[in-house]
């Protein structure tokens, strides 16, 4: 129970309370901020969701209504007194006392309901009623002027497109459907002091001269007309306004001019320089983090289309990156750290943006921050993701409110640089019976949706920049972007949806494409935290249950088909389809960096894993790099090289490629390698790119490549950048690999780090460390040639026991098989 010293204008009512389903035959205590299938689960009456195939056995839990409660102390209940809480998830009635204060229906929005009249001296309760996701959603469909689909594959829980609560609880293509419920956020008891902040915005308007005005608004709500003390803060400047407020809103705006500012620029693209900006009043404080930088969109028609590219601070930025989705399919297994970890891995792996996708969250403002230290752009959608949505007139209102307060919460964030209205619904309108037979009708009931979303953000952020869809041709466009390359953006999947090979993705030239992507398995030790020996199979129940993709597991076996030989063991198959991912996505991004202006942006899907499953992340659940995301690190440097077929057949022709702002000359050592693994030079290279740009380093032909050998290069670029690749002609179930012979020997490191040098006797393709315990290593799946030697560094996760070492294993192509 907690107590409020009579100085103090808040209790906070995180923490321990009780967790009770409506009919009272289940107890258990729960932690809020927190969820209710974790709580039944840490409590015994609920197995782990994600082990096995408890999915099924735990979907009765979205399906009952659930009761929290808690008991508080109030020294003296006069005054103003409000409830503040985010992140509550979804239909929820919130009771004080007994009596009602609040009925909620928005995960998405904060709420500061009055409960003054209801607070008494001494011991208070407090208990907010959970209504069943599943009921709510069927009974509001139900209550439509017509019918509103749903995408089913997505969504094998029903409309769940009725309600604001993330669109991936209700399942998705690689997310566990159990619909979750609970409070995630902040849960306040305030007393108002006179007045409290509302929002703190701000614009910045970027001089001739090199200085910067920056407009900060704050909205300050009062009951009552008064005169406040408000200060305004930037580092070390601070001033005071004696603002006259009203009764309800009042804006109060001061400008400050900084004379020589310090920009904020992306990652690798110069300094992610941050002010802090701090509005006060009495009883209230917010703090914000703010970076000095312009950002355009560029869409100027040219002879293909419309181009598509971010220009930061006047320069125009290419982006590379991945799609973020939830840290965890349960908000209370996740972390500020693990978030933290993934982000890290994101940055380490040469992203300069993420796209936080819209079936998610709108993020807890640390991850924007997050974002904002480590120069990773955002590129937002609003939270509606392939469904169709009702356009009545309660619904459009809570969407109004909704899209309001987050774009006035994050949108003073330097990190963040464009506002998305929604994730496919252009493309959902052709997926349905309904809109098919109807599509005046559906059409229009999207653009009042798209509209509303359009009109309440451009009032919260006149400066922010609008997209309409992902993707989408343009504005106002409602043509096929997935395949249309011309303008906009695109997501590209005909790799993976339509079974097309690799080779596709040089058949199309994005603008920007900010999806597409190929599963892998999650690795082995990954996959030991949810199936027994006996699952280790890829057609076994658990296995099929922890891919949720429909016909993905075939998807990925016929594809080992069309470029492998088959593998040996479970094991292998977990390996090599990663390698398959990696060698896919690689195919993309390589070819579409090389068309450099004509593409300015590649976000493959996804970067992330919500629980253990099969999917198309380079990062496994809990973090664990897989194969793909060590080649990710390699094909996203700002100065690559890659091998790219002609599409004659002719010819292999080298991409140089630099993102960066100076010129680079690169030494490019080009060889042949044998399947002794003898490497024959073959060429020599010194190349120039200038800054932000693209060539042609040299060609290699086809005819000067013997049967049996592969082509392998490495190269120094000018700036320090280096790296190496190889490319096969061919697919590599041609090959005739040998044995490669690797060794592996183990030393000590510095601050419990080990030391691994591998060696091969012969040829070694996508060398593969792997252990049980978490942790980092400092490259894999990397080639070697005969007699070559590479140290790898494992950093352990956590510090390993006193004179214990990991067991590491190794995996190579030859030996998978």
């Amino acid at each position: 129970m907690t107590s409020l010293p009579k100085t103090n204008p808040a209790i906070d009512l995180s923490g321990p309370w009780t967790l009770a389903s409506a009919e009272g035959d289940i107890t258990a205590p729960i932690t809020l901020p927190g969820d209710v299938h974790t709580a039944l689960r840490d409590a015994g009456l609920i197995p782990d969701p994600y082990f096995g195939r408890n999915e099924e056995a735990v979907q009765w839990v979205a399906q009952r209504d659930w009761v929290v409660e808690r008991r508080f102390l109030v020294a003296e209940p006069d005054g103003e007194w409000y409830l503040d809480i985010d992140y509550l998830d979804t239909v929820a009635a919130v009771f004080v006392n007994g009596a009602p204060v609040l009925l909620a229906d928005n995960c998405f929005r904060r709420y500061r309901p009055d409960v003054g009249a209801q607070l008494k001296a001494g011991e208070n309760v407090i208990r907010i009623v959970f209504h069943s996701n599943i009921a709510a959603g069927a009974d509001r469909q139900a209550r439509q002027p017509f019918y509103v689909p749903y995408h089913a594959g997505n969504s094998p829980i029903p409309n769940g497109n009725m309600l604001r609560k993330p669109q991936c609880h209700f399942g998705w293509d690689w997310n566990i459907a159990i619909a979750p419920l609970g409070l995630y956020g902040t849960i306040l008891l305030r007393r108002l002091d006179r007045a409290r902040i509302e929002h703190v915005t701000t614009r910045q308007v970027h001089n001739p001269d090199g200085s910067v005005y920056l407009q900060v608004t704050a909205t300050v709500f009062a009951k009552t007309p008064d005169i406040v003390a408000l200060h305004f803060a930037l580092d070390g400047e601070r001033i005071r306004l004696d603002a006259g407020v009203g009764a309800g809103e009042t804006a109060v705006t001061h400008v400050f001019e900084i004379a020589e500012p310090r920009l904020w620029w992306p990652a690798g693209s110069g300094e992610q320089a941050l002010y802090t900006l701090t509005v006060e009043l009495p009883g209230d404080v917010v703090v914000r983090q703010i970076g000095l930088r312009t950002v355009d969109l560029v869409t100027t028609p040219d002879a293909a289309g419309s181009r598509f590219a971010l220009k930061v601070n006047g320069r125009e930025i290419f982006c590379r990156g991945a799609n973020w989705i939830p840290a965890d399919a349960l908000f209370s297994l996740s972390s500020r750290d693990r978030t933290e970890d993934l982000l890290h891995s994101a940055r380490a792996a040469n992203m300069n943006m993420i796209r936080v996708w819209g079936g998610g969250f709108y993020e807890q403002d640390w991850f924007y921050d997050l974002c904002d230290r480590m120069g990773l752009l955002v590129w937002q959608d609003f939270m509606f993701a392939c469904n169709l949505y009702p356009s009545t007139e309660d619904f459009l209102d809570n969407v109004a409110r909704e899209v309001d307060y987050q774009v006035r919460r994050l949108s003073s964030h330097p990190s963040i640089a464009l506002w998305c209205g929604d994730n496919e619904l252009v493309g959902a309108l052709t997926w349905f019976d309904e809109p098919r037979k109807d599509r005046d009708r559906y059409l229009v009931s999207y653009d009042r949706l798209n509209r509303t979303i359009e009109q309440a953000m451009r009032r919260a952020a006149p400066d922010a920049i609008w997209w309409p869809s992902s993707p989408a041709s343009g504005y106002l466009d409602f043509g096929d972007a997935w395949h249309a390359d011309g303008s906009g953006d695109m997501h590209y999947w005909s790799v993976w949806h339509e079974n097309k090979p690799f080779d596709n993705y040089r058949t199309v030239r994005p603008r920007f494409c900010s999806e597409f992507g190929f599963q892998s398995y999650t690795s082995l030790p990954v996959i030991r935290t949810y199936a027994e020996a006996r699952d280790m199979n890829i057609a076994s129940p658990v296995m099929e249950l922890h891919q949720k993709n429909a016909g993905g597991n075939e998807r990925i076996a016929g594809t080992m088909f069309r470029y492998f030989r088959f593998p040996k063991d479970f094991p292998n198959f977990v390996y090599l389809s990663q390698i398959q991912q990696g060698l896919a996505i690689k195919t993309a991004v390589e070819y579409w960096r090389s068309l450099k202006p004509h593409c300015m942006g590649t976000l493959y899907w996804q970067l992330n894993d919500t629980w253990p499953v099969a999917s198309w992340s380079s990062l496994d659940y809990g973090g664990r790099w897989k194969a793909m995301h060590y080649l990710v690190r390699r094909f996203f440097q700002p100065v690559a090289i890659a091998a790219i077929p002609q599409n004659d057949g002719g010819a292999i022709r080298f991409s140089l490629v630099n993102d960066t702002l100076a010129d680079v000359t690169v030494d490019l050592s080009i060889s042949l390698l044998d399947m002794k693994g003898e490497r024959r030079p073959l060429a020599d290279v010194r190349a120039v790119c200038t800054p932000d740009a693209a060539v042609t380093a040299t060609t290699v032909a086809v005819a000067d490549l013997p049967a049996g050998s592969l082509l392998a290069w490495r190269f120094t670029a000018s700036n320090g950048m280096q790296g190496e690749g190889h490319h096969v002609h061919g697919t590599y179930k041609a090959l005739e690999l040998e044995p490669a012979g690797l060794t592996l020997t183990q030393e000590d490191g510095p601050d419990g780090a080990i030391h691994l040098d591998v060696t091969a006797a012969g040829l070694a393709l996508f060398v593969m460390i792997e252990t049980d315990g978490d942790g980092r290593y400092s490259d894999n799946a990397f080639d070697l040639a005969a007699g070559e030697t590479r140290r790898i560094t494992f950093t352990p996760a956590k510090p390993l026991a006193a004179g214990t070492r990991p067991e590491f294993r190794l995996y190579d192509l030859q030996s998978c098989h």
